[in-house]
């Protein structure tokens, strides 16, 4: 019978290691990373191309670690936050889904956590916090180094959209400063989202729903939402559920409206329709996903051809992309390039958003075995905007896993896009 003793300490026989501190062999990492996602060895080994009996055999120790292409095709999945987490070997510790803390994230950081009691300055007009706001999501769009120019504006804004709710004079005024406020936190999200402090993109998301119920507005509940469903499956399968369940609720809510909607609301109804047709992906239910996907076609239609939402970037003309994400989620390398064919990323005026949907190309090019194009792909991504490639986790795992292909111009070509984005050093 096994001691449950130590060195004189204490052990549980049902804890488990963790994989974190613990030194353990890759195989049980993978297993124990893989329980605490909530997730089956059916769905690991579907994501993996592999059979559950392989997932098996490599989490009982009966198959080595893999090499590192599949190392990383795991980590992907797993969505851990750095490699070292998986290897357990700190030398290689590289950050995948958790992009670099950016310099202005703690003077961000600072003005979330700050708790103003007192009104130590006279909050700006309702009016002029709305044009700061809409510069910043023309900023947002319009930079390649678009973290770096709301990191700067954020702070103020945020001090200042918080003054606005406690300085106003009637139930009227509080509602719009509390809209103003929630989408204050909206553009705080997209600075935060895969940086180091996932405590603070939960605070920010969770204000941002408080705010936007206080405002009683459809338009700042669709949006709040729609970034709430967004955290809840990026933390991964034991959460699509969540995802869904304010996704789904709110599209509920806002349906009665839409007949009589302007094109904001109706925008935003139909860029959770897309949420909810990605999140379907993610659990690889294909036809969920196109149906979503259909609907949300379809209510993009019904906007001006010219019109492009400010915040989730919804229009006729972003269907596309959402197409190829569609389908590279469902792992359909084939599909992902038909679609990348027919999507026309010229028509994508935001900056960070047309790199994002390189990025989708890129990763639907690398499903269907072209390589050299993946890589070209993440190159037109990187000039587009540089900050979104930078903080991307499946260009770093592409690079990556291509700075060790065998082809010596796809080796060279991936270790440069490596160091431009910061994954290796120069």
């Amino acid at each position: 019978m096994t001691s449950c003793t130590e060195r004189g300490k204490a052990v549980s026989p049902v804890a488990s290691p963790d994989p974190f501190i613990e030194s353990i062999a890759f195989g049980q990492r993978m297993q124990i990373l893989r329980t605490r996602r909530g997730m089956s060895r059916s769905v690991l080994a579907g994501l993996l191309g592999k059979s559950p009996s392989w997932v098996k055999q490599v989490e009982g120790g009966r198959l080595q670690m893999p090499k590192l292409p599949m190392v990383l095709r795991i980590a992907e999945a797993l969505r851990v936050r750095d490699l070292s987490d998986l290897t357990g070997d700190q030398s290689v510790g590289v950050a995948l889904f958790t992009g670099p803390g950016h310099m202005r994230l703690p003077q961000v950081r600072t003005a979330i956590n700050a708790y103003p009691l007192t009104t130590q300055w006279e909050a700006p007009a309702p009016a002029h916090l709305r044009q700061r706001l809409v510069r910043a999501w023309g900023a947002r769009h319009s930079a390649p180094n678009h973290r770096d120019v709301i990191g700067a504006l954020l702070p103020d804004l945020i001090r200042d959209a918080q003054h606005s709710v406690m300085q106003a004079d009637s139930a009227n005024e509080r509602r719009q400063a509390q809209a103003l406020l929630s989408e204050v936190y909206s553009l705080s999200q997209f600075f935060i989202a895969y940086q180091p402090d996932a405590s603070l993109l939960w605070r920010v998301v969770e204000r941002g729903l408080i705010a936007a119920q206080e405002s009683e507005d459809p338009h700042t509940i669709g949006v709040s939402a729609w970034l709430a469903a967004q955290a809840h499956r990026d933390s991964g399968p034991a959460h699509f559920d969540a995802a869904d369940a304010v996704n789904l609720e709110t599209i509920r809510y806002l349906e009665p409206l839409l007949p009589e909607a302007d094109d904001n609301v109706l925008a935003i109804a139909g860029a959770l329709q897309f949420e909810a047709g990605y999140t379907a992906a993610r659990r690889g239910d294909t036809g969920t996903a196109w149906r979503y996907w259909d609907t949300a076609r379809a209510m993009a239609e019904r906007l001006p051809a010219a019109y492009y939402h400010p915040v989730t970037s919804f229009s006729q003309a972003i269907m596309g992309a959402h197409a190829v994400t569609i389908a590279v989620e469902l792992h359909a390398g084939a599909e992902s390039v038909r679609q990348a064919a027919a999507a026309d990323v010229a028509t994508i005026p935001s900056r960070p958003r047309r790199a994002r949907h390189r990025i989708e190309e890129a990763r639907g090019y690398q499903l269907d075995g072209q390589t050299e194009v993946a890589l070209a792909t993440l190159d037109k991504a990187y000039e587009a905007a540089p900050e979104t490639i930078r903080y991307n986790g499946y260009a770093r795992r592409i690079v990556l896993e291509e700075a060790e292909s065998k082809n010596l111009t796809q080796r060279r070509r991936a270790s440069e896009l490596a160091v431009k984005i910061g994954v290796l050093a120069a």
